[in-house]
């Protein structure tokens, strides 16, 4: 009998969330960057294990922040949480316990709550007396999760047992995607995140946050490719600094996102960026909804 069902990966924001995912399927899918609060919405990302199919939830970090585009943030997680089978909850090893007892509020609060898996995440960066160090801290919750992994995404320590886990606790079912693709995102996604992440790389400072894209067309041959779109920015400061002197910043975002498009599709891109200005776009509900947010 196949196995198949939905993971919600949760954790505060830069736990690694998007890093063992990518790790996971050995390609880079879901946004990753150093800046805390990158990911903004669910993205599926469908592994095959064995004779079962894990679809892996990649959500926005769990924070509370007032902006009614972080209230759509943390709308995703809890989203996540309700409707999936499983949650896998993203502890980096250094952390203060706090981070895990938010999550646990949460999860009881929610409208289906359920036991978790608890990853402890970056233990490369300690040495093995360290390592348990931190696992006994966790000792005291042991009745709220199913078991705890330490793991490191970037060594892919532990990375096959974590699967093995995963899927004791999947239901019996048929496959729900074909087995041949790895995310059930469309283009316009996945080329949206490649330029967001591009921004969030080649820009400093609060300007990534309050900026975004939009993929206005897309025009797709067999060689190449065409992809024209937006970037929004607040406001006309912001403008200026993405587009840079004489034009270099935005030749470099285009540069960096056209090489991750072009990795992701195996064939040549063209990319044509504008910068537009949405005053107060983050704030905005109606804006928001035009760029893809729904907030309920």
């Amino acid at each position: 009998m196949s196995k198949a069902g939905f993971v919600a990966i949760i954790g505060r924001p830069n736990a690694g969330k998007s890093t063992l995912l990518n790790a996971l399927i050995n390609e880079q899918i879901a946004l990753v960057s150093h800046k805390i609060n990158a990911t903004r919405k669910r993205m599926n990302i469908i592994l095959m294990h064995k004779n079962s199919q894990i679809i892996f939830i990649d959500t926005p970090g769990i924070h509370n922040k007032e902006k009614m585009l972080n209230q759509f943030m943390l709308q995703e997680s809890l989203k996540a949480i309700d409707d999936c089978d499983l949650v896998v909850f993203l502890s980096p090893i250094t952390d203060n316990l706090r981070y895990y007892e938010e999550f646990l509020e949460l999860n009881k609060k929610s409208k289906n709550p359920k036991k978790h898996i608890l990853l402890l995440t970056k233990i490369d960066s300690l040495k093995n007396d360290e390592i348990l160090e931190s696992i006994a801290k966790y000792e005291v919750f042991k009745d709220f999760y199913h078991a705890l992994i330490p793991i490191s995404s970037t060594k892919n320590i532990n990375l096959a047992n974590l699967l093995d886990e995963v899927v004791k606790y999947l239901p019996n079912s048929p496959y729900l995607y074909d087995t041949e693709i790895i995310s059930d995102q469309n283009l316009r996604e996945i080329y949206k995140e490649k330029i967001r992440e591009s921004v969030f790389e080649n820009i400093n400072k609060e300007i990534p946050y309050q900026s975004d894209v939009i993929i206005n067309k897309i025009e797709e041959s067999e060689e190449i490719d065409r992809i024209y779109a937006q970037i929004i920015v607040e406001k006309e400061s912001q403008k200026i600094i993405i587009i840079g002197k004489n034009g270099n910043s935005i030749k470099n975002i285009g540069i960096n996102a056209r090489k991750k498009i072009e990795d992701f599709s195996g064939k040549r891109a063209f990319l044509k960026l504008e910068v537009i200005v949405k005053k107060g776009w983050s704030k905005n509900k109606k804006l928001l909804k035009e760029i893809g947010y729904n907030i309920n």
